[in-house]
């Protein structure tokens, strides 16, 4: 059977990191994508079984299933997906499709299920782990055996916390566990995919998290203007005036530079938060002291430069640093001392995406007097709606008959190398 259940994460041992200045990864010569990339049907069509039918595409986050029987239905691949906590507490995913007559099982996007899953047509009922309980009226149907008609199960997993699922299918599965070398489209296990960031993002202890907002957007670009957006700064000064002001655009350096997994850190100025007073909205999770360093915003200096207001003593605890990483090919992670952003992305067409992004904190952070999420997701939700307005505007320009592919300044250097890794995965 494919691997449909994962009850406990991997453990994870920690791994060193070196961040470089955006611009010293920089390879010159590099453009933007050409034109057909952003608007053709037909490469869409291709990157939908390329790229999301064999790769793991985050779907969601474990605590939006916290008790068995609570599920959440997502798309993948034009596919509808159910997500759901077994009995014991393993999570399992199925495609949401009766064996009998292949109606819709569910239509609601997120619930909780008393102790099956029943077909509104014919009323086939299925446990959460798959199995076939009830079908009527099928026991004088010459050979129906209710085993045989078992959901159809997707591969899931869990990172962190996060759900993911993987499309791809048992035969490449088992080929892949068979051979010693690996080849193009093979199945690989999450633990394998995700084993280059063992143990990076520990200290934010992301499993334990909680969601305190999630905003949908629909987005008028293509998926991969998102990535190329979220994954620089050069743009920051113009568009994020309020973002600058707090986090430089220029302090961007990066320790994973190629490749499926991007990013680095930029700079927080000392006593700030990325939220719209300026202050830590929450219990620090990187560093629970972080909560006792927060300065009101009305104590400082206005005239003193972001630049000389670090705390450099404290840098290598993440305390005055927000990590931006790029997850292939679905997932924006942007890890602050006080919380957790999540963006998840699912391509609609070639000119439309819709973004989920979701707000996590800790869980002690909910039972105290001044936790204010409103302050982070207000900001992001402005610096959000910035960024979309941007990459609609590119859109709409890529489409025009004039377009060109431009080249990348040494500051974009991480767009360039999600290109180049975009462009490898194509292939296979």
């Amino acid at each position: 059977m494919p691997h449909t259940a994962c009850e406990v994460p991997v453990t994870q041992t920690k791994a060193p990191s070196i961040f470089r200045k955006t611009a010293e990864s920089f390879e010159p010569g590099a453009k933007s994508l050409p034109q057909r990339y952003f608007i053709s049907p037909e490469v869409f069509a291709q990157e939908q079984e390329r790229i999301f039918s064999r790769q793991w595409v985050l779907v969601g986050h474990q605590s939006a299933i916290a008790q068995p029987g609570d599920y959440f239905i997502s798309e993948v691949a034009n596919e509808s997906l159910i997500v759901v906590r077994g009995k014991r507490g393993e999570i399992r995913g199925f495609y949401n499709v009766c064996r009998h007559r292949g109606s819709r099982l569910i239509e609601n996007r997120n619930g909780q299920l008393s102790a099956a899953i029943q077909c509104p047509y014919h009323a086939w009922t299925y446990a959460l782990d798959g199995r076939l309980l009830g079908a009527p009226h099928m026991d004088d149907v010459p050979d129906f055996n209710k085993a045989s008609y078992s959901l159809h199960p997707v591969n899931v997993e869990i990172w962190e916390g996060f759900v993911f699922v993987n499309l791809n299918g048992e035969e490449a599965r088992l080929r892949s566990e068979a051979t010693a070398r690996q080849r193009s489209g093979d199945f690989i296990s999450l633990e394998r995919w995700f084993a280059p960031l063992a143990g990076k993002f520990s200290r934010w202890k992301s499993p334990t998290l909680r969601s305190a907002k999630r905003i949908e957007y629909d987005v008028r670009a293509n998926w991969k203007l998102i990535f190329e957006n979220y994954s620089e700064c050069y743009h920051c000064l113009g568009v994020h005036p309020e973002l600058s002001k707090i986090s430089p655009y220029d302090s961007a350096e990066n320790d994973l530079t190629e490749g499926p997994f991007l990013g680095g850190f930029m700079r927080i100025a000392k006593g700030r938060s990325l939220t719209m007073s300026g202050n830590a909205c929450a219990l620090g999770i990187a560093d629970a002291s972080r909560v006792r360093d927060r300065a009101p915003a009305h104590n400082r200096n206005p005239s003193q430069k972001i630049e000389d207001d670090y705390d450099h003593e404290h840098e290598h605890d993440g305390k005055n640093r927000v990590f931006y990483y790029s997850i292939f090919p679905n997932m924006l992670l942007s890890l602050h001392p006080d919380y957790v952003m999540v963006h998840q992305l699912q391509p609609q067409s070639p000119e439309q995406t819709l973004i989920l992004c979701d707000w996590f904190f800790h869980p002690e952070a909910f039972k105290h007097s001044d936790f204010d999420p409103d302050d982070a997701i207000e900001f992001w939700d402005m610096v959000n709606r910035q960024d979309w307005h941007v990459c609609e505007l590119s859109q709409q320009g890529i489409a025009s008959r004039a377009y060109q592919p431009g080249p990348y300044s040494s500051r974009e250097s991480i767009p360039a190398a999600w290109d180049e890794y975009y462009l490898r995965r194509m292939k296979t």
